[in-house]
């Protein structure tokens, strides 16, 4: 790898991991192809972003775009979690001028893939993977077909970047997808007008409120006065309430049991169908391979509690871009350069893993609760519990420790909670305490026994050229990461 004077990169999948990994690739000089399914701008589900999306934006040329389009500003949660209130205003609890998105998207996702073929990607939407060709263990091409068309397509290239989500093509492949046993949920939701936040609430905040029967409902508002509200349930017990009843009323029942919702609710109109999705929670045993890497959901997806999806999966797209570029200008080895990118994006998936499933199994106060979180972050001098909790849930904490804002987390805490997800007593095949039933071991086999001997605490993103490096940051470069991101109405993003 490396030697090729116009190395190929072919991307499967056009959501926010597929068309983050194609810019910064493209904007790095590769070639690039990109193969999407569908037509976009299409529906989906996940509109709450965290604050770190937008460095992976500028970084990948999206930022002024996404900006432009007038989303609803986010700087913040307000969660009424079991006995618990959470007021998370990052601006306190964080920076001064910590925000995000709350974003359409339709509209978010269609606008990163048009930056995508901005940025120098081939573009092609309504192309249908059939078949992956393999030599060996490493896939060389791919087959595909148009919507409406029956003639086979092929495509060599020399990596490839699987973003195909739920359909994960390469973990079905090799057979290596595991489903989250505790996290056998169902989700139900629809979108309303004229419903209002809790008053305490940080502006465009995300509003969480848990049930007594171990729900939880997200109240997400966006753009134009409309309102994502959705619940979220134990198959099970959503299986025992469905008897006799429809999702729409299953829906309206759970609203009207909780008082937190209906007073939220009140006045307002339901101006959509009710949709549904369940057993989404899974991860891969691996996340990467020769020539290979998976990212966004088609690696792992975990649960809406925390609003991780789009950060990680923009977070896989920025690192995996950066592994895959620098190993294809010969500057790291294939291996050490997947090595990095199973770390730093097992890591973070790892942590949140550890986060939810404390809340839904082992949540006994917000004290104990945010100090787990303080044990999971390398600890900025002074903060508290909270606000290391507050970093993490932003998504700050990983995209400093890739950037090298900040030291590595130490990786025996992170190991350690995954063993005891997988180790804690079952009780009738259900985990009492954690998950239960999932194989945890490639999180902590992998720290134990990497893929090579590069020192990952040595490694991070820079972004003259893009990719990774081992090279100490200097004191200017450090002073820019910390400058804070300013909103569309305060002037211009600063730099990576």
């Amino acid at each position: 790898m490396g030697n090729k004077e116009n190395p190929h990169v072919l991307v499967i999948g056009g959501g926010p991991a597929g068309s983050t990994a194609a810019a910064l690739l493209a904007r790095s000089g590769v070639e690039v192809t990109l193969l999407e399914r569908d037509t976009f701008p299409r529906y989906h589900i996940g509109e709450s972003l965290l604050a770190s999306c937008l460095s992976t934006l500028r970084v990948s040329g999206a930022y002024d775009k996404v900006a432009a389009h007038g989303f609803q500003i986010k700087r913040g949660g307000y969660f009424q979690w079991q006995n618990d209130t959470w007021l998370l205003d990052w601006s306190a609890l964080v920076d001064a001028e910590a925000w995000s998105w709350q974003v359409d998207r339709a509209a978010f996702d269609d606008l990163l893939l048009r930056n995508a073929s901005d940025q120098g990607a081939t573009v092609i939407e309504q192309a249908k993977v059939t078949n992956i060709v393999f030599d060996g263990e490493r896939p060389t091409a791919a087959e595909w077909v148009k919507a409406g068309d029956d003639t086979v397509h092929t495509v060599e290239f020399d990596f490839l970047v699987d973003a195909t989500g739920r359909d994960g093509v390469l973990a079905k492949h090799f057979d290596i997808r595991r489903q989250h046993p505790a996290f056998r949920n169902v989700a139900v939701w629809s979108y309303w007008e004229g419903s209002h936040l809790h008053p305490d609430s940080p502006e465009g905040a995300i509003n969480v409120v848990s049930t007594e029967e171990g729900g939880w409902f997200w109240h997400i508002p966006l753009a134009g006065g409309r309102n994502s509200v959705g619940y979220v349930v134990s198959a099970r017990l959503a299986a025992e309430k469905l008897r006799g009843s429809d999702s729409r009323q299953f829906y309206l029942d759970s609203i009207a049991a909780s008082k937190p919702m209906t007073e939220m609710l009140e006045g307002a109109t339901q101006v959509a169908e009710v949709k549904a999705e369940q057993d989404y929670s899974y991860v891969a045993d691996r996340f990467c391979g020769p020539g290979y890497v998976m990212v966004g959901d088609a690696a792992c997806f975990l649960d809406p509690l925390l609003s991780t999806g789009v950060h990680l999966a923009t977070y896989s797209g920025l690192v995996s871009a950066a592994a895959i570029a620098t190993t294809l200008r010969g500057e790291m080895s294939e291996t050490d350069a997947l090595a990095y990118y199973e770390y730093t994006y097992r890591r973070a998936y790892t942590r949140f893993l550890s986060l939810v499933s404390r809340m839904y199994e082992h949540y006994i106060g917000s004290e104990e609760y945010f100090a787990h979180a303080h044990r999971l972050t390398d600890v900025h001098e002074g903060d508290s519990p909270e606000q290391s909790f507050t970093r993490i849930m932003a998504g700050l904490t990983d995209v400093g420790e890739t950037t090298g804002a900040q030291e590595l987390t130490g990786t025996e805490v992170i190991v350690s909670e995954a063993e005891r997800l997988d180790t804690a007593p079952d009780v009738d095949g259900v985990n009492v305490k954690y998950m239960g039933g999932l194989d945890m071991s490639p999180v902590w086999d992998h720290w134990r026994d990497p893929l090579s001997d590069t020192d990952m605490g040595d490694v991070r993103i820079t972004n003259e050229p893009f990719g990774l490096t081992s090279a100490p940051r200097t004191d200017a470069e450090r002073e820019a990461l910390t400058r804070p991101v300013l909103p569309p109405h305060h002037g211009a993003a600063a730099a990576f």
